[in-house]
């Protein structure tokens, strides 16, 4: 072929052109526009909420709190800076600190403005230094030491040579007394303090909640720890150490299985095998049982700890009424089981052969997640993480409710109790933080705020000093120093999907006294159900009865009744039997006054009774039981017509309906094919908050390992090279 000529491309590179700048005109209009973006209308959000440049809509109290909600960064764009206390620093990106470490030498703030020098100027000096004349800065302890520091010797002057002020009254001091080259100072030996400038007081160091493992005792001037019984100290730690019972240990599940590792031991066993999707559980030492919740089933389990993997040995003890049941929690003392239903809105209590169940709690519930309970005390406590996150409190009776934490929290998953320091533990997964409060709510501490060991908290659990959580993002347990959330550990890693945990220990449910069964009468006199009021003060009783959802305590606050039939229901029941007024029979018949329920049998007998000659018209207001007998006549032909409309009628509506019926079977048949496919083909988490909910059973399962390091006493496993893949477990 020859070789085209220059004059022949030139329209062919004109059309290129034009094609160019059109491709680009329609990308900057899609750019601009979401509908030729190809991304659909713009989503709306809701009055509450934020709407995120990718189109993501959050709560707007996510706004402008330190942490990316959109993945995009924009809520956290032109937000305002934080107003720092008077005490702290404010840096130039807007970070507060400690006003005292401004200008130390060290950079505090992320940017460095603490220590820049339009901030460190000459002349202010820190509250350990002495401020010189010329502006420059010395320790203060230079301060009249009998050398000059200063250059113009500042330092020095007006200082006092030679007067101890001790030698008089001992300076006023109530016990030390130290002569300075410029003045005195009082101070105190130790386990003492200043009152005031002169005066020393006892040190109660027992206010401190941490100053000790279990039991503070003060004296004056020092203080002692001790341990509970069934507990022993620690000589090298300090710590108490349980020294009754087995080997502890902890449970935990991953969805499908139940696990154990002996915590001393560093051995692991698998206990439950085969579920479907198990988050919640508990245990009852006493009876050596485990209890869970299978949200797929929705179902209660329960079954002996040693045979527990075998089916035919798991109870069922709840199977209606639950939909999303996340939390559990087993009454040790007074043998109940409470739950929490996210699904439902609702917490509730049963036996622990599940028999008899009540309703607690059915509103100001969002969503109700981890629970557990104090029967000692007669109180239950409960995390909600839904739009106004909060814990709360109330009695195991469902009395005496009220909000412990509600400030500083977004997503409170696991919580735990230590009932010997009476103190509560949460996680939080949106703060990255483990947290405690007292039994009050009152002494609030922040342990560990880390988005490393804390990226996605589901449950919590707590013995002798260790803290343990799961964490689903690192898919490992971890442990920590409940009294200072140092010593942070990994005890197991490379696991699938950790949700609960709890600790399996004698010493965790101390034996008590059933009031219930203290009582004369079995049951507590109760009909139904026995539940432990809360022990608020020495005169707050020790149960109250409580009766199935359909029912109501009666006067004796004993037994149980049935509510009583409504007004409607009982004039409902009197209008379907009313007689026909006699003002509706025809002049000169008699009638026997019949019911709306039959018209049929009565209408014959009316007609017999009514002479032929008397001719009554028809009104359609006239009942058919008491027409004339020519008007009956009428009535049975429209009657019959109206029969045979009806018949008509009745085949059209068949013949539309069934249709119906049969495309919708066929839908929601292939709806549940394709939904089974997906969940064999698809691996993603539907939710924000990713605790329970899948779209598919992982095949693959993890492996985990353990460890220990060498302590003295029995000690919490490290990271070792231990998997359950060599025991031939998945």
């Amino acid at each position: 072929m020859g070789r085209p000529e220059r004059g022949a491309l030139r329209p062919l590179a004109l059309l290129a052109l034009l094609l160019l700048l059109r491709l680009q005109h329609l990308a900057a209009a899609a750019a601009a526009d979401p509908v030729l973006g190809g991304q659909g209308p713009a989503k709306e959000c809701e009055e509450d909420q934020f709407r995120c440049r990718n189109e993501r809509c959050i709560p707007s109290v996510w706004r402008c709190d330190e942490d990316d909600d959109c993945s995009d960064h924009s809520d956290e764009d032109d937000c305002p800076k934080k107003t720092c206390a008077d005490s702290d620093f404010t840096c130039d990106n807007g970070h507060c600190i400690r006003e005292r470490w401004k200008c130390d030498g060290e950079e505090e703030c992320p940017d460095g403005s603490d220590e820049s020098e339009a901030t460190c100027t000459l002349g202010t000096c820190r509250g350990d230094e002495f401020q010189c004349g010329d502006g420059t800065c010395v320790l203060a302890i230079k301060h009249c030491n009998h050398e000059q520091d200063c250059p113009d010797g500042s330092d020095e002057a007006g200082c006092l040579q030679g007067l101890n002020e001790c030698l008089h009254n001992n300076g006023g001091c109530s016990h030390i007394c130290t002569d300075l080259k410029n003045g005195f100072e009082c101070t105190c030996p130790a386990g003492f303090q200043l009152l005031d400038k002169k005066t020393c007081g006892d040190i109660d160091e027992c206010e401190d909640p941490d100053a000790c493992s279990q039991i503070c005792v003060n004296y004056k001037g020092y203080f002692k720890c001790e341990c509970y019984p069934g507990y022993e100290m620690d000589l090298l730690t300090k710590n108490c150490k349980a020294a009754a019972g087995k080997s502890p240990s902890l449970i935990f599940t991953n969805r499908h299985e139940v696990r154990r590792i002996d915590l001393v031991k560093r051995n692991y066993s698998r206990l439950i095998p085969m579920l479907k999707n198990v988050v919640a559980l508990d245990v009852e030492v006493a009876t050596n049982r485990i209890y869970w919740c299978d949200l797929s089933y929705r179902k209660i389990y329960s079954a002996y700890m040693d045979k527990a993997s075998d089916p035919k040995e798991q109870e069922v003890l709840i199977d209606e009424q639950l939909h999303s049941p996340e939390g559990l929690a087993v009454d040790w003392v007074h043998r109940h089981i409470y739950w929490t239903d996210s699904g439902n809105k609702t917490i509730s209590v049963a036996t622990v052969d599940g028999g008899r169940r009540c309703t607690l709690f059915s509103h100001n519930l969002s969503e109700p997640r981890a629970i557990a309970v104090d029967p000692l005390r007669g109180f239950m406590y409960w995390s909600d993480w839904g739009y106004q996150a909060k814990i709360e409190k109330s009695g195991l009776n469902g009395v005496d409710r009220q909000t412990l934490v509600s400030d500083n929290i977004e997503w409170p998953n696991g919580i735990t109790l230590d009932l010997l320091s009476q103190r509560l533990y949460w996680v939080d997964s949106k703060l990255h933080q483990l947290s405690s409060i007292d039994f009050s709510g009152g002494n609030r501490k922040r342990l560990i705020s880390s988005t490393d060991f804390l990226s996605h908290p589901f449950g919590i659990a707590v013995f002798e000093d260790k803290v343990f959580w799961t964490d689903l993002e690192n898919e490992a347990i971890f442990s920590a120093n409940r009294l200072n959330g140092l010593e942070i550990s990994t005890l197991a890693e490379n696991l699938n999907n950790p949700h609960d945990i709890v600790v399996f220990h004698e010493l965790k449910q101390p034996r008590a006294a059933d009031a219930c069964e203290l009582s004369a009468q079995p049951n507590g006199g109760c009909e139904y159900l026995c539940l432990p009021a809360p022990q608020i003060s020495s005169h707050s009783p020790k149960y109250t009865c409580a009766c199935p959802d359909t029912m109501w305590l009666g006067p004796d606050m004993k037994r149980c009744y049935r509510a009583p039939q409504s007004t409607s229901t009982t004039t409902l029941a009197s209008t379907t039997t009313r007689t026909v007024p006699a003002t509706a029979r025809a002049p000169g018949t008699t009638v026997h006054s019949p019911t709306y329920q039959n018209h049929s049998t009565e209408t014959p007998s009316l007609a017999a009774a009514v002479p032929s000659s008397v001719s009554v018209p028809r009104a359609p207001s006239i009942s058919p039981s008491t027409l004339s007998p020519a008007t009956s006549n009428h009535s049975q032909h429209y009657g019959n017509e109206d029969n045979k409309m009806g018949s008509t009628v009745t085949a059209a509506v068949i013949g539309i309906i069934v249709p119906i019926v049969v495309i919708a079977l066929l839908c929601m048949s292939g709806y549940l094919i394709w939904r089974n496919w997906k969940r064999k083909n698809t691996k993603s988490m539907n939710f924000d908050n990713p605790v329970y909910r899948k779209t598919t059973e992982e095949e693959d399962e993890d492996e985990l390992h353990l460890g220990r390091t060498a302590q003295i006493g029995h000690v919490y496993p490290a990271r070792v090279a231990l998997s359950l893949e060599d025991d031939g477990l998945p």
